[in-house]
């Protein structure tokens, strides 16, 4: 551990007290849905639930990318987010004149790569799902975006992610922790899907994970792998970059959490020099100039510069400026572990059916 780690980590302990606080309201709150004395609203079609228990990245993002890639040939798929960090309110319909600004970063994301769906984000899904049916009445599935933690609606089907390295049993409540809810909440789960493993997990510590989560009767769990796709051309999708050991990367990120990123970077790579800026960080020229200025300093005659998906969207706006540069966005996607892709997918498909195929009793 460096010093500014360490340094770090002392401080948020020294915030116990309001963790204790935050702790207390959220067991409150949970407990008052539980004996419906706040009431949560169900809807009559298909609604999955993509979230997890803490801040920070566990690859939900991908995992509503994987969901929309399996349902959208036979369903009419949306998917309905926050929209965090945006400039606008209230519940907006992505279009052709869309920005990351007036929508968020990962539901801009969804809208790029999947334009065939409907993307649609509002800070009350209650409100928001009726104005989406309204817009979209073909709809037939929609995907609820880093919403385990609000429970004004009640899914048919909630998938948990937590990380391998850095499972919700070992964490506590913000600010000392990265908690947002408790951790009890996990039984809440029908799915729950340990992201981010090494892809050679051995059977041995799969096992030891679940000893550790205790998963319940009701509750499957399924493991999970970043796969990292072929880097493509932020402005030309057709123009690829392939990385090798040959290549030495500025790695532009504005995420959460960048560790398997890393490893994987300077698993692929010669060597690699770091940008790091906030989480849903919103780009300026001035930090265009400084990526810029980071990128001539290196000397190695095969350079790039790398982002994320989810930064590509914040710095599409930069065009003029982009089209200078060498810079490539890493696509990356969820592949489920130890061969049990299939029954992950049956699962989701029996539960879409249901509403599909009503019993006819």
């Amino acid at each position: 551990m460096n010093l500014a780690d360490f340094t770090l980590q002392s401080f948020r302990f020294l915030l116990l007290p309001f963790s204790l606080i935050y702790g207390f309201v959220i067991w409150v709150r949970n407990r008052l849905y539980d004996r419906n004395i706040l009431s949560s609203v169900s809807f009559n079609l298909p609604v999955i639930c993509v979230g997890n228990l803490r801040v920070g990245g566990t690859g939900k993002s991908p995992m509503t990318e994987y969901l929309i890639r399996l349902l959208k040939e036979d369903y009419a798929v949306a998917t309905l987010s926050r929209g965090y960090k945006r400039k606008t309110k209230g519940y907006a319909l992505a279009n052709e004149q869309t920005t990351a600004l007036d929508i968020g970063d990962e539901p801009m994301q969804f809208h790029l790569k999947f334009p065939e769906i409907a993307v649609a984000v509002g800070e009350s899904r209650v409100e928001a799902i009726p104005e989406l049916l309204h817009d979209r009445p073909e709809t037939r599935v929609i995907l609820l975006d880093d919403a385990f933690q609000h429970r004004k609606i009640r899914p048919g089907l909630s998938i948990l992610l937590t990380e391998a390295e850095d499972l919700f049993t070992r964490d506590f409540f913000l600010p000392t922790g990265d908690l947002r809810d408790e951790k009890k909440s996990y039984e809440r789960a029908d799915i729950i899907v340990v992201s981010k493993c090494p892809s050679d997990l051995p059977e041995s510590e799969k096992y030891r994970i679940l000893r550790e989560i205790d998963p319940k009767k009701h509750q499957e769990v399924y493991f999970s792998t970043i796969e990292y796709q072929t880097p493509v051309h932020i402005l030309n999708k057709n123009l690829d970059y392939p990385l090798h050991k040959n290549t030495e990367v500025l790695l532009v990120t504005g995420i959460a959490n960048t560790r398997p990123l890393e490893k994987y970077i300077q698993e692929q790579s010669y060597t690699y020099v770091k940008l790091s800026y906030g989480d849903h960080h919103i780009f300026t020229i001035d930090d265009l100039t400084e990526i810029k200025n980071e990128f001539d300093q290196m000397d190695h005659p095969h350079k790039i510069i790398l982002t994320t998906e989810k930064d590509a969207v914040r710095l599409e706006k930069f065009k003029e400026q982009l089209a200078e540069l060498p810079i490539y966005v890493l696509p990356i996607r969820h592949r489920i572990l130890f061969e049990e892709e299939t029954d992950f997918r049956q699962q989701i498909y029996a539960f879409i059916e249901k509403f599909e195929k009503p019993d006819s009793n």
